[in-house]
């Protein structure tokens, strides 16, 4: 069991939830999208959300601006945040622009928020969690996903928040963070997402 809990912070870490997002997109939409269109959006992202931020993990390791991939501290928080931030602007400036993905160019603009929010919690010594953050936004993006288009995901709903609780357990269980920091976690990344709703549902 301990095994299993401490696997699941890694199997749904946050880098991965950007994609998983724009690739359950582009699976349930009605709308024709180009195979190789998707094919390249999917490879771009995967290189900035993923490949690149690991790239300035190690990076910043040999400078010294943080000592481990948990980021365990508020202050080895505030650099790779910021840097976040940045990724997501090219992102929704160069990749998934609104006149051509408004729901996925939304989805990326609360990350945006999330992530600036979290930034701005860290600096005030406040260590939301950041896997509640992707996941939660991520639930939520499906729920709105799911009336947008008008199809029954009850069952993707239902798993997602069965993966809700099991990351929160796992960050409990490995002592990442208190419940006052799972619950903040879980409102940043969902007030986002809810609130832009209104800009494309």
């Amino acid at each position: 069991m301990d095994r299993i809990l401490k696997s699941i912070s890694f199997i749904f870490h946050p880098l991965f939830m950007p994609l998983a997002g724009v690739g359950f997109y582009f699976y349930i939409s009605p709308r024709f999208t180009p195979g190789e269109i998707i094919y390249a959006k999917l490879i771009s992202l995967a290189i900035l959300t993923i490949i690149l931020p690991v790239l300035i993990y190690f990076l910043l390791k040999t400078l010294g601006k943080i000592q481990t991939v948990y980021l365990r501290t508020t202050n080895e928080r505030i650099l790779p945040l910021a840097l976040n931030c940045v990724i997501i602007l090219i992102v929704m400036l160069r990749i998934l622009v609104q006149s051509q993905f408004e729901e996925l160019y939304f989805f990326f603009v609360g990350i945006l928020i999330s992530t600036i929010t979290c930034l701005i919690l860290a600096i005030f010594q406040f260590k939301a969690s950041i896997h509640m953050i992707a996941i939660s936004g991520l639930f939520m993006f499906f729920i709105a996903l799911s009336i947008h288009f008008n199809i029954n995901i009850n069952d993707i709903l239902a798993l997602m928040c069965i993966i809700n609780g099991a990351i929160a357990t796992s960050r409990l269980h490995v002592k990442a963070h208190t419940y006052i920091e799972l619950i903040m976690g879980f409102f940043v990344g969902v007030l986002p997402q809810l609130i832009l709703v209104n800009y494309w549902l």
